[in-house]
């Protein structure tokens, strides 16, 4: 026999549930109301485009916004200067935000749609000048929230460095600056809106270096070594191993020093190497076997070689209990809508990406909630995945279609495109964070979902090793 609830009870949980709708609809109207200012602030970390470990204006820039709002701030955290965290409240739960602020090397762009760099200096390629912002705003927001409501908790943001290839999260972690997180929260800049199950490819990077001999190159060539030879023998050999490992593995490198002058044999060289899969055990592995060809290649062209690891992350661990509840507020918020000025920019941005590429008018379409994802790129909130749930979303930063890491992505991450993407996350990460702090439940569920995900016998071993953190690996 059906139970039907008293009437005064269903008008009870209406009226309940059309308050905390009310409570939401005003958070996100009071973040509209402010995007100006976190337009403004995004985009003087736009124009500092400082790369990793060296974003001290952008840090604290970031670091004053959320001091002025009440927030007590710990700054160095992790033994890196331009990391930080900061907080308000106390006690559980502990509802972490990640922010991001570094830019990439030789990718400056003006906020206009045609290429136009400014002399091979860094641009914000991934937009973390829009990641770090649109983070801040939603830690202040809940903090407000918070405060109106008399909520119980801690709501902190994370300042994290170098994600770029200098794994800044990772030297976090170690350090258990996370250890008495109950969520972790983060976003990205994309071309659409998403917030399904992510996914991210582990990743393994260093430095080797080739030691050889100085000569006269024409005059005296027996009597040296060539550093860059080492370099060059290295990357045939791992050329030759590409046929060799998983298809859906990934392996880059760029020469960062190949001598100074044709008539001189270079006595020292350099080559910065990425490999990546979907699981951290073949990146060992292959990485090992890079290792290997360096040390081949020293011996084979009598030169010496030593290497540095400057980066390596964990594949991302979903949550689907967290990200359900990200892909209900990414819906409620809605993607980005176009003035006819940004359909311009759009639509010139669009000619330059190639057939293919989508309507621009998908920025406003919130994409369907899947629980798996086909990984590509990497990132260091892998190994926060792996210690707290954690649940992501992209929106629309960029043109549809735009790849990351490209001028169109500086451009667009310039200008009203960019920020209008930047406010649609900061409403979903402040509206998801609400949600968790008022269901004690999820929280539980969430962290029997991560225990079951990465094994009951799981322990956190760092890729990167105890090496201390590579803070001039962009210098």
């Amino acid at each position: 026999m059906r139970k039907f609830l008293p009437m005064g009870a269903i008008l009870l949980l209406c009226s309940m549930g059309l308050q905390a709708q009310k409570k939401k609809d005003n958070v996100i109207k009071d973040l509209e109301s402010k995007s100006e200012k976190y337009s403004e602030i995004a985009h003087e970390i736009w124009g500092l485009a400082e790369m990793g470990y060296l974003e001290e204006q952008s840090s604290a820039l970031l670091q004053k916004t959320l001091s002025d709002a009440g927030f007590s701030i710990d700054k160095g955290i992790a033994g890196i200067p331009t990391a930080f965290k900061a907080e308000y409240g106390s006690g559980s739960p502990v509802i972490a935000i990640l922010g991001e602020y570094d830019a990439l090397p030789g990718l400056s762009q003006e906020a206009i749609p045609e290429k136009k760099s400014a002399g091979g200096a860094a641009g914000h390629a991934c937009g973390h000048h829009l990641f770090g912002t649109a983070s801040t705003a939603a830690a202040i927001s809940v903090k407000e929230w918070m405060e109106n409501n008399n909520i119980k908790g801690t709501i902190r943001f994370y300042g994290c460095p170098a994600e770029e290839g200098g794994s800044g999260k990772v030297y976090m972690v170690r350090e258990g600056v996370f250890n008495d997180v109950d969520v972790a929260l983060h976003w990205h800049p994309g071309s659409g809106n998403a917030a399904s199950a992510g996914a991210a490819l582990a990743n393994k990077s260093a430095k080797f270096r080739f030691h050889g001999i100085s000569a006269h190159a024409a005059g005296a060539p027996e009597k040296g070594r060539s550093a860059l030879d080492g370099v060059e023998a290295m990357n045939a050999m791992v050329n030759m191993m590409r046929e060799h490992v998983p298809e859906d593995a990934r392996i880059h490198y760029v020469i960062t020093n190949g001598g100074k002058a044709p008539n001189v044999v270079p006595d020292f060289a350099e080559v910065y190497y990425y490999a990546r899969h979907n699981t951290r055990d073949v990146v060992v592995d292959i990485f090992d076997r890079i290792v290997k060809a360096a040390e081949g290649a020293a011996l084979g062209t009598g030169t010496t070689m030593d290497y540095e690891m400057i980066g390596g992350t964990h594949e991302l661990l979903p949550n689907l209990t967290v990200q359900k509840i990200m892909y209900d507020n990414l819906v409620k918020v809605g993607g980005v809508t176009y003035t006819d000025e940004e359909k311009a920019f759009a639509e010139k941005i669009s000619g330059t990406l190639g057939k293919g590429s989508p309507d621009i008018s998908t920025a406003q379409i919130v994409q369907p909630y899947k629980e798996t994802a086909q990984a590509y790129g990497s990132t260091d909130v892998g190994d926060v995945s792996y210690t707290v749930p954690t649940a992501g979303l992209g929106t629309a930063t960029w043109v549809p279609g735009t790849p990351a890491h490209s001028w169109q992505a500086v451009a667009a991450g310039g200008m009203s495109i960019g920020s209008k993407g930047m406010m649609v996350a900061a409403k979903t990460l402040a509206l998801t964070a609400m949600d968790i702090f008022e269901s004690p439940k999820t929280i539980e569920a969430a962290k029997k979902e991560l225990e079951e995900r990465r094994g009951k016998d799981f322990k956190y071993v760092p890729m990167l090793g105890n090496r201390p953190p590579a803070l001039d690996y962009r210098k």
